[in-house]
């Protein structure tokens, strides 16, 4: 699993404006949280710096958020108490997650925020698929978000550099994006991300990190999906779309 110990101290300036706010990440899956109970249990598993842990537990949803990088679990409890949200954390990866947890507890289980390429190659995909269909109720959802790595692939390497400085906390920055696309799908991929802070005097202040990751075509993870259990009821792909959403239940 990626660490993300670095970029996890200035994440906020890779989240987009529209998800900042932790009542504005939960609103974006109104969608399905309209078919919960008020006390509906939640697992964020991929949690990040808490926005939308954080969001749901203001909507009165019991929510644990849980990641594989300590820094990111450090950043969503602290963001848990600024807002006052009862949400509890824990630092796992995807395939320890039925060691914390009996099968069937949660209603629903988030993995969004891009990170199911992370685990390592087809194996490691499905034993985290597994690992969150398990904890799922009789008729609970999986709710994924993914880039559409179809379109990563087929612009091979690159380098990107946003186009505009994006402000967070007072402070500007700029986004870059490092991409290493390895010859066959299945072998590992990297993307060094670098946020570039402009500091006063000209200066900058450069945190960057390289990720591994294991890249998928759509109609792989539908049969993953499928292995592990869970029927898909929504999804938003697109060939032409940079990101999709997938929702798949229980039954």
């Amino acid at each position: 699993m990626a660490s993300y110990d670095e970029l996890g101290e200035v994440y906020e300036w890779l989240i987009s404006d529209a998800k900042l706010g932790p009542v504005e990440f939960a609103a974006s899956f109104d969608d399905v949280l309209g078919l919960l109970a008020s006390d509906a249990h939640v697992l964020d598993c991929s949690c990040g710096t808490g926005q939308l842990a954080v969001g749901l537990a203001g909507r009165g949803l019991e929510v644990v958020a849980t990641d594989a990088s300590e820094v990111m679990v450090r950043r969503t409890r602290e963001l848990a108490q600024e807002f006052g949200a009862p949400v509890r954390t824990l630092r796992a990866e995807w395939e320890e997650l039925p060691d914390y947890f009996d099968d069937g507890t949660f209603d629903v289980v988030f993995c969004v925020g891009n990170s199911l390429h992370h685990a390592e190659g087809a194996g490691g995909r499905r034993a985290a698929l597994e690992s969150m269909a398990r904890l799922l109720r009789r008729g609970g959802r999986l709710v994924l978000t993914s880039r559409t790595w179809e379109l990563v692939r087929a612009r091979g390497s690159r380098l990107d550099i946003a186009d505009r400085l994006v402000r967070r906390n007072g402070r500007d920055a700029i986004m870059i994006y490092r991409w290493e696309i390895a010859p066959r799908w299945e072998d590992e991929h990297h993307i060094e991300i670098a946020i570039a802070q402009l500091g006063g005097g000209g200066s900058v202040i450069v945190r960057s990190e390289l990720l591994s990751c294991w890249p998928y075509r759509y109609d792989e993870l539908e049969a993953e999906l499928r292995r592990v259990g869970l029927r898909t009821e929504v999804s938003t792909f697109n060939p032409e779309a940079e990101n999709y959403t997938v929702v798949a239940s229980t039954g």
